[in-house]
């Protein structure tokens, strides 16, 4: 089977990925920052500080076919870094053509980027969502450094022939998510009254299984070279219907307030919460037609069962 290098092994989205690979007996190389335990004795493992464009890869890609390149530095609420900028293009920019530069050398035939959905943008209008074709420069320096990367890999694709295929997920959610999607599961499970139970927006989700699954539908389709591709459940759901949905996946009863968006939005922006409102009030579709159309893909799982595995996990493991 083929031999894939992993970065991000570790991560939310990684290590999905990595028991798959096990699974289907791949021959992986996983990229992280210390050993992993024995249950993954069987990879090979390269030991970095940091993806960024200080990274020596040299004879770590001998023999490699495809990089699934998933590490990044994320996107964070409240960053504190004095030129936040240029932290996230020294990892998701230089680090990522840093990378690809080696891979070219080394003879990698196809370099998987998971990119992000604010490439598209932060909103769109209902019934018009955002797809391949959306021209968008993002402002957001997360989302910037992403695009950038995304640009120059199409540039070093077209100048050496190396297949680059680029994936912008919508909201990634499965077994083990943290930050919002935790936040309002614990919500939702202690009972505590949301005021959201009158939001009309959609916003486009992913189960972590479904994501998966068309990572690695990439790795291989001969029609993935050179692409790129928006990806969800195909199933858009408003704030308040996820809540819903979700409450159910855990067994609960939800409060949910039904205060209109509109006065919501504002209190938001009076408390200084403008990002958090946009999060959870504004909406944010895109369409996977392209992906469904050349490549013949569909979503393996339904939004309730992956919400069900999402809730089921979260209550063996919460120890709040």
């Amino acid at each position: 089977m083929s031999k894939i290098l992993l970065t991000g092994a570790t991560g939310f989205v990684g290590s999905a990925i990595l028991i798959k690979l096990l699974e289907f007996k791949y021959s992986p190389v996983i990229v992280r920052r210390s050993y992993l335990n024995d249950k993954y004795s069987e990879c090979d493992e390269i030991i970095v500080d940091s993806i960024d464009s200080k990274a020596d890869w040299k004879g770590h890609l001998s023999g490699v076919d495809v990089v699934i390149h998933c590490a990044a530095r994320v996107h964070i609420m409240n960053d504190e870094e004095e030129d936040p900028l240029s932290e996230f293009r020294e990892v998701n920019l230089k680090g990522t053509i840093n990378l690809a530069k080696s891979a070219i050398k080394s003879g990698v035939k196809r370099f998987i980027f998971i990119s992000s959905i604010k490439v598209g943008g932060e909103s769109s209008e209902i019934g018009n969502p955002l797809n391949e074709k959306t021209n968008n420069v993002p402002t957001d320096p997360y989302g910037l450094s992403k695009y950038e990367a995304e640009e120059e890999l199409k540039k070093l694709s077209k100048k050496h022939g190396m297949e680059i295929v680029i994936i912008r997920p919508a909201l990634v959610y499965g077994p083990g998510v943290k930050a919002n999607f935790e936040t309002m599961m614990e919500w939702l499970s202690k009972g505590i009254p949301i005021p959201l139970g009158a939001t009309t927006n959609k916003r486009s989700l992913i189960a972590l299984d479904n994501l998966v699954d068309f990572i690695f539908l990439c790795m291989e389709h001969p029609k993935a070279a050179n692409e790129t591709f928006f990806i969800s459940d195909d199933n858009d759901l408003s704030t308040t219907q996820l809540l819903r949905k979700l409450s159910n996946a855990l067994g609960n009863h939800c409060f949910l307030i039904p205060i209109p968006s509109k006065l919501l939005s504002l209190v938001f922006l009076v408390c200084g919460l403008k990002s958090f409102s946009v999060r959870l009030l504004d909406s944010l579709q895109v369409s996977t037609a392209k992906a469904k159309n050349l490549l013949d893909w569909t979503p393996k799982i339904t939004v309730d069962e992956a919400l069900k595995k999402t809730a089921d996990f979260y209550k063996k493991n919460n120890t709040k």
